[in-house]
């Protein structure tokens, strides 16, 4: 091997990394391009069974099914912010006036009630904070201060982000009005030979990912459902808000049924602090607690197994390994992509690998 034949291989391997680091470059700085790409090819897939009902049962062209499948996104969405928008508006005007030492009183007085209920004096409770090396003055030094600025910057970034809404709207409308758009992007880059499994694998990722999301969708519903029934019930104000807010946060595996069940029983024992703690705040707080078990257990044992069963078709196990696998590779977000993302990887394997033994076991109810 000559000094000129090793000089050429370290310039191209040169030429190589330095290519791969300006494409990792210019990737992160059009990020949001490819979120806006994303999220429009969710909704496309959303939105595919609707089209087809329109089109191959109704009888209407594609291009009217298209506008009309849009026409019930916009629907959808402009009855979200006109749900949420007022209200937001409403309590960060609230906030932005409200005495915060006023505010410190109240959560003082419900931690104060918890401990009188519980039988525990707070000289008691501060000797147990004291033995675990817990400040006894948590709850006291509590600095929920941050408030009004974070709604007021929630604001700002849901003005902000009207651009990427529209955004996403228009690629949207394309992605469904030309379905092979997509396809054809991924063919211009694959190999004339391979183009009939590849447009095999879309076609099926197409199919699963649309049951799978339009599956989702009912999972959220049923959820929205159960809890804003009780939230009402209970007699919590914005319960719709509230109950909208904890389903949509069941999409994170796992953390979010936990979290949306914290918000929930948090803002419903904070709604009256001027009540009973034992006659009117625990009570109300055990039967939205009933009210998420039972929203829980329907999810755990109807709605997840039938989406996972019915659209991805994987074993839960296995889904809950690549959940958490996902989750500790890239955190939240990995975990609300995983599910798809891995059902495109197995489609993807079960055409071009099909006789791979551990291939045709992850994939022989594909």
């Amino acid at each position: 091997m000559t000094s000129k034949t090793i000089a050429n291989g370290i310039l191209r391997a040169v030429g190589v990394l330095l290519g791969v680091a300006l494409l990792l470059f210019f990737l992160y700085k059009i990020q949001s391009v490819i979120a806006y790409l994303a999220i429009a090819a969710v909704t496309a897939l959303i939105g595919r069974p609707i089209v087809l009902f329109l089109r191959k049962r109704l009888k209407f062209p594609n291009i009217l099914a298209v506008i009309l499948t849009m026409l019930f996104f916009v629907g959808i969405l402009a009855g979200i912010i006109a749900l949420f928008v007022p209200l937001l508006s409403e309590q960060g005007k609230n906030l932005s006036l409200l005495d915060i030492d006023e505010l410190q009183r109240n959560f003082n007085t419900l931690y104060k009630q918890i401990t009188q209920y519980l039988g525990a004096s707070p000289e008691v409770v501060n000797e147990i904070l004291e033995e675990t090396d817990i400040d006894k003055n948590l709850i006291e030094g509590l600095d929920i201060g941050f408030i009004p600025d974070f709604l007021n910057s929630l604001l700002g970034v849901l003005s902000s982000a009207s651009v990427g809404l529209l955004s996403v709207l228009f690629i949207s409308f394309f992605f469904l009005k030309d379905s092979k758009l997509f396809q054809k992007g991924i063919l211009a880059l694959v190999a004339k030979d391979q183009e009939a499994r590849t447009i095999k694998s879309i076609d099926k990722i197409n199919n699963l990912l649309s049951r799978y999301f339009a599956g989702l969708l009912l999972q959220l519903f049923i959820l929205f459902v159960i809890y804003m029934i009780t939230l009402l019930l209970v007699g919590v104000e914005n319960a719709i808000v509230i109950a909208f807010l904890c389903a949509l946060v069941n999409v994170i595996p796992y953390v979010g049924p936990l979290i949306g069940g914290v918000l929930m029983i948090t803002l419903t024992m904070t709604s009256n602090l001027d009540a009973d703690f034992s006659t009117v705040i625990l009570p109300k707080a055990g039967w939205v607690f009933l009210g998420l078990l039972i929203g829980q257990l329907i999810d755990n044992f109807f709605s997840q197994p039938r989406i996972f069963s019915q659209s991805v078709k994987s074993h839960p196990l296995e889904i809950f390994l690549i959940i958490i696998i996902a989750g500790l590779l890239f955190g939240v977000v990995g975990m609300i992509v995983a599910v798809p993302a891995y059902t495109a990887i197995k489609v993807i394997l079960k055409e071009f690998l099909a006789e791979n033994k551990l291939v045709k076991s992850l994939t022989k109810n594909l």
